[in-house]
């Protein structure tokens, strides 16, 4: 029996030494190709068995396998599965995926997107799963307000009216990009978050590019660049229905399909939602209608085309004038939500500032492989904006006399203005509402170039050409009760004649728009640590106007041309230390274009601004990342040098019967220089922290005068800016933020974000800087907001379905987010408060 027993054993220990020397442990990094970003939460699994563990926040997994060799499987949603060999222990270093997105290869190229360890630039890049889990309610540039450099508000908290300063320059500043298409409005610079408020819906990556960036086309980037990547076609058929709920009636649902891809390479997605609310604050009722269809057909081997339309067609009451802090504490609504805009008429919500616009966008994308070492990637686009924002004439609108209330924030009174526009008979309306129009249209075609000569060096180049006419008119929409409405500009065709609901008046033109350039870009790969690149670019800007409106105009409607040559060269090099280190330095140096609202400074006439010249930007960059299992860090010092900034604009005259006049001040310099510090740390499987800071020091440098021109450009008086070392306002120049990810489940996280704003002085009018004695502008009180948010996922029947909750600023902090003064103090100070609590509950189920 003892044998026996001893026989057993040995067996049992023989079975059990084979089993563990059977075992094998695989690791390994996941990452996206193209990019080199991680992918959390992709799944791995040994072939045959259901074995499998799923990637961490930063792409790692470790396997212990069943057996000592064979195969495992990693698979990622939106990814083409990849089959990897295994024998014995196992470290296989990175693995990447390529997207399951047909055309995406052909966006990436065009949109310049950076890669880590690798283009010398400083980014940040969100994913479409983050976006998902934390934009809720908030504005889409509000996503980005735990980026470094980044200040990102509601402005006067209207659906779409965000805003975003990077490193302390405003939108018009910062090239704006969706899929590589330049958006910002090529007359002034701006971007309108409203047109694209339904991009939460459609984006796969948002990438911000810090400084100089890494795109090659001619784009107004001195803060930086926002590289937005919208989802194109996916290579695998299914989709999903959404819906949300949230604070102060929001409503939000839709649904996402896609054919897969067919056997004869044709594929197609297609994406639509309508969102309503009644506004977070007074008067900002809104309706939206988002949309996006992507189509793609593989014609051969070597060639693929795309098309892709998206848009969002929305209407949005909106707080457009700002108010004293006093008046604002003085209200039954409170600051967070009291608005001056909007009121009543016949018993309904009407507004007096108001946005109503539509702008799709349409691109046709041709991918052509010429070989294996080259690639030509050309899309053509379109797009057609119309619409507008209410605004009145008269002077009861606004009033404090026309308020239901005493105070002067009540709604206003619309039926006392109706009253004695009836009452006025023959005189006709004393005060309207009417709308600003601005519709465009837009065309361009952007072409890029790629080859790989050998395996250190890579050549780019191509072209960027983009025809614009964006038409500009004043448009009477509601008499108010009265039968018609006289304009009071003596010098428009509509003056003294008796205007109707549907006639133009006071300005009618046309800014036309040509710009094309050329880029080139070389990168040398030293060696595997190693990266250099050089690109340059240069381009021409054609301005010119035609009049519709103004009886004084004598001959020809049609402005005389004006060009403007632009140049850009940077370079750079990334050195990566080691498998963890890694330092980069860019400099570069670039000669943009005016805006033609610069060149152009009465929009009543064809008068050129002969002062109008180039601005001057000249950027440096040092940066250091470190990377391991655990940490995730960055650090980066920049300076930028904005020289001959030009600054115009109008101001009424002394008196009401005076004339505007006009002022272009030239030779405004700006330095803005800080220190930008980010991480992610793996604290544990389930709990991952992040973090940021900036610092910045942003001033003006110089004190300039100017000439002050009356309509015929008669000088009639001259302008002192005393501006040197003023603080640059309307952005926080010290921003920090602190965040945690944990996972509570197998498929439960949760998300605390915490963001702090300090050191923001408020914007100003430059010609109120007249004299040397003037204190600095107001500093704004810092603050600091909370946001919490929870995701599970689960099974519902034969779907997988997410459920989402967040809420932003949890304890409903009351703070001042944007501000303008004339005279340093906070008693003068315009000022928009930030939003309150906020929240949203989201479903979403795939099929």
């Amino acid at each position: 029996m003892r044998k026996i027993t001893q026989s057993l054993l040995m067996a049992v220990a023989f079975l059990f030494t084979t089993v563990i020397m059977a075992q094998s442990t695989v690791s390994g990094i996941v990452l996206e190709a193209g990019i080199n970003m991680p992918l959390p939460g992709a799944n791995i699994v040994e072939k045959g068995t259901s074995n499998g563990v799923v990637t961490d926040f930063d792409g790692n997994f470790t396997l212990n396998t069943k057996g000592s060799s064979g195969e495992i499987v990693i698979t990622y949603v939106g990814y083409t599965s990849k089959t990897v060999s295994f024998s014995g222990n196992a470290t296989l270093g990175n693995v990447f995926l390529e997207s399951s997105q047909v055309g995406l290869q052909e966006v990436q190229i065009i949109a310049s997107v950076a890669v880590d360890r690798k283009t010398p630039v400083a980014v940040s890049t969100i994913k479409s799963e983050e976006i998902a889990l934390k934009l809720s309610t908030q504005e889409f540039p509000e996503i980005l307000k735990s980026t470094p450099g980044v200040y990102a508000t509601r402005a006067g908290g209207g659906y779409g009216d965000g805003r975003i300063s990077l490193r302390g320059f405003g939108s018009e500043n910062v090239a704006v990009m969706i899929n590589g298409v330049p958006v910002n409005d090529m007359e002034n610079g701006a971007v309108y978050w409203s047109n694209w408020a339904g991009l939460g819906d459609v984006t796969s990556s948002l990438q911000v590019q810090r400084g100089l960036g890494a795109s090659k086309v001619a784009v107004p980037s001195v803060g930086g660049t926002v590289n937005i990547i919208t989802k194109t076609t996916d290579a695998e058929q299914g989709g999903n229905i959404f819906t949300g709920i949230g604070n102060d009636g929001y409503l939000k649902y839709g649904m996402t399909y896609s054919t897969g891809l067919s056997e004869k390479g044709f594929a197609a997605t297609v994406s639509a939602s309508k969102i309503t609310g009644d506004g977070y604050v007074d008067g900002t009722e809104f309706s939206g209608y988002n949309y996006f269809i992507s189509l793609s057909q593989q014609l051969s081997d070597s060639h693929r085309l795309s098309f892709s339309a998206f848009g969002a067609q929305q209407t949005h009451g909106q707080r457009f004038n700002r108010s004293t802090i006093s008046e604002l504490l003085d209200t039954d609504s409170g600051p967070q939500k009291a608005n001056k805009d909007w009121g009543y008429k016949n018993g309904q919500v009407y507004h007096q500032s108001y946005n109503f616009y539509h702008k799709p966008q349409i691109s046709l994308n041709h991918l052509w492989e010429i070989n294996d070492s080259s690639v030509l990637s050309t899309a053509l686009y379109a797009s057609f904006g119309s619409g507008g924002g209410r605004r009145d004439e008269g002077s009861k609108i606004g009033s404090s006399d026309y308020r239901i209330g005493s105070s002067g924030l009540q709604p206003i009174d619309f039926d006392a203005v109706v009253e004695e526009n009836i009452a006025n008979g023959a005189g006709g309306s004393t005060d309207i509402i009417s709308s600003s129009r601005n519709s465009h249209q837009w065309f361009g075609v952007l072409s890029s170039y790629k080859n790989t000569i050998s395996d250190k060096l890579t050549i780019s180049g191509g072209l960027d050409a983009r025809s614009y006419v964006g038409s500009h008119w004043y448009q009477v929409d509601d008499l108010l009760g009265g039968e018609f409405f006289l304009d009071n500009e003596t010098d428009t065709f509509a003056f003294g004649n008796p205007l109707k609901v549907g006639d133009r008046y006071n300005k009618d033109y046309d800014g036309i728009v040509f710009r094309s350039g050329l880029f080139a870009q070389a990168e040398y790969q030293v060696n595997e640590s190693f990266n250099l690149f050089v690109a340059t670019d240069i381009s021409n800007t054609n301005y010119k106007k035609e009049e519709f409106m103004n009886n004084e105009i004598i001959g020809s409607r049609t402005s005389a041309d004006i060009n403007f040559l632009g140049y850009g060269i940077k370079g750079g090099g990334n050195y990566n230390l080691d498998s963890n280190n890694n330092v980069f330095v860019n400099v570069g140096y670039f000669s943009k274009a005016p805006f033609l609202t610069s060149v152009f400074l009465n929009e009543d006439t064809l008068e050129l601004n002969e002062g109008a010249e180039n601005e001057k930007v000249f950027s440096v960059e040092l940066g250091y990342g470190y990377r391991s299992d655990k940490l995730y860090a960055n650090v980066n010092l920049y300076r930028t040098s904005w020289l001959d900034k030009s600054i115009s604009g109008s101001y009424p005259g002394p008196t009401p019967e005076s004339e505007r006049v006009y002022y272009n001040l030239l030779g405004m310099d700006a330095l803005h220089q800080g220190i930008e510090v980010d991480f992610r740390y793996k604290f544990s499987d389930e709990l991952t922290l992040t973090g940021m800071a900036s610092i910045g020091d942003w001033q003006w440098k110089s004190d300039v005068s100017a000439s002050v021109r009356n309509q015929d450009g008669d000088e009639v008086d001259v302008v002192d800016v005393y501006a040197k070392d003023l603080k640059v306002g309307d952005a926080a120049q010290t921003t920090f933020a602190l965040g945690a990810n944990y996972k509570i489940a197998e498929k439960s996280k949760i998300y605390v974000d915490y963001n702090y704003a300090g050191d923001m002085f408020s914007s100003y009018f430059v010609t109120d800087r007249g004299s040397a004695d003037l204190p600095d502008t107001w500093k704004t009180p810092s603050y600091g907001l909370f946001d919490a948010g929870l995701s599970h996922t689960f099974e519902m029947g034969s779907f997988e379905a997410v459920l989402n909750g967040k809420v932003n600023n949890v304890f409903n902090t009351e703070y001042i987010s944007d501000a303008n003064d004339t005279d340093g103090t906070s008693a003068s100070a315009l000022v928009y408060y930030g939003a309150g609590r906020t929240y949203s509950v989201g479903l979403k189920i795939k099929f």
